[in-house]
């Protein structure tokens, strides 16, 4: 009797198959982008109620609709109701026409704000997207930063890095021969006065490179790495009012860049026992490295930095007792504002928005409205401190 041994066809290895599954999700995501924003991808961004533009501009409603009654400023769409709706455009214009432009001045400096956590899932990225689009509704000119190498930032501005290949900010970092301006990173999103940098997965190539650079004996750049976002952003240091980085969920050479370059730090923390544990460990890392950096002769100036509770169920009493915990302990560093948890933000962000660019009529208004507070609320503390830091509040 003859046997005949036959050997199972040898199974895809687990890169092939996850490198074919990444192609696959990436196809498939680009296919409902298209369908989202046809015919060329690119996201629209939907007109503002007079409510919402006088409220972007800081004037009463009656007054901004009695310019349009006296023919002054801009021309609104107006429905057969009377509805009025303004565009971006036309409320930096009306912005103009009345003399409210809040960018920043002679003397006063560059703001750059790093987001920041250790752990993921803080809403590091959703703060830093919301809080860019809201400056950019109130009129400052805004830099977005997406420093994250899964580029989540980048993907709510309608972005996908594995199809768009684009320069990230590890073009203008890169110790090579090959790096170049930070010009050449930065396009525009779909808000008039906001730009993005977008990231990639070339991002990380900087965290193995900076240990190499720095240990070369003939590299200078490397020992001073922690210099390079700055020195980027100094080129374009008059185009902007503020940066707004969103940093790696890592204590990494990216995120210690991005706070050397830095006038302040929000750190974002989600109000459970395991985050605010986390934390405590990114603080102590983070507060060593900044002294290792310091004895180096740099140091961290910050104009202000705030801890901003994300994902807030004020129903929640552990929460409520966690909340109360921080307020103890770092009152003068807690924003007075938290941000909520909230199922518009949520939805809307599968559909890769945000909640300023959906509209509420997709939306339960009670839980849009609430959301939106929620948002307007934080952002405009944020606001705040930054026109503080230019020495305009006390």
């Amino acid at each position: 009797m003859n046997v005949t041994l036959t050997h199972p066809a040898q199974e895809e290895s687990f890169a092939d198959t996850i490198l074919q599954q990444s192609e696959d999700i990436s196809r498939r995501l680009d296919m409902l982008r298209m369908e989202n924003f046809p015919p060329d991808a690119e996201k629209p961004l939907r007109r503002f109620t007079l409510a919402e533009a006088a409220e972007f501009i800081g004037v009463s409603q009656s007054y901004v609709k009695k310019l349009h009654l006296q023919g002054k400023g801009v021309e609104p769409y107006v429905t057969p109701t009377g509805r009025r709706y303004y565009t971006a455009a036309q409320m930096n214009e009306l912005r103009v026409l009345l003399d409210r432009s809040p960018r920043r001045r002679d003397g006063e400096k560059l703001q750059v704000i790093s987001v920041v956590n250790f752990k993921g899932g803080s809403g590091k990225t959703t703060t830093a997207v919301h809080l860019s689009e809201y400056l950019a509704l109130r009129g400052f000119r805004v830099l977005a930063v997406d420093l994250d190498p899964q580029a989540s930032l980048t993907a709510l501005f309608g972005i996908q890095p594995e199809i768009d290949r684009n320069p990230s900010f590890y073009d203008a970092l890169r110790y090579d021969d090959q790096r170049v301006s930070i010009t050449k990173a930065i396009r525009p999103t779909n808000f008039p006065g906001l730009d993005l940098i977008p990231a990639n997965l070339e991002l990380q190539e900087y965290e193995y490179e900076t240990p190499i650079a720095m240990h070369a004996k003939e590299s200078s750049a490397g020992r001073a790495f922690y210099t390079r976002i700055g020195s980027s952003l100094g080129e374009v240091d008059q185009n902007y009012d503020v940066v707004v980085i969103d940093c790696p969920p890592q204590l990494g050479y990216l995120t210690l860049t991005a706070l050397a370059a830095s006038s302040a730090v929000l750190i974002t923390v989600h109000p459970q026992m395991l985050d605010i544990m986390s934390m405590s460990q990114f603080l102590l890392m983070l507060g060593e490295i900044l002294k290792s950096i310091e004895g180096a002769g740099i140091s961290v100036s910050l104009d202000w930095f705030r801890y901003l509770v994300t994902r807030y169920e004020p129903s929640d009493v552990p929460q409520q007792e966690m909340v109360g915990l921080m307020q103890s302990m770092f009152a003068r560093q807690m924003l007075k504002n938290h941000m909520l948890k909230s199922t518009a933000i949520s939805d809307a962000g599968l559909t890769k928005q945000s909640l300023y660019e959906v509209d509420r009529t997709q939306f339960v208004p009670a839980t849009y409205d609430r959301a939106r507070e929620s948002l307007d609320a934080v952002n405009g503390e944020l606001a705040g401190l930054i026109e503080k830091a230019w020495g305009r509040r006390e």
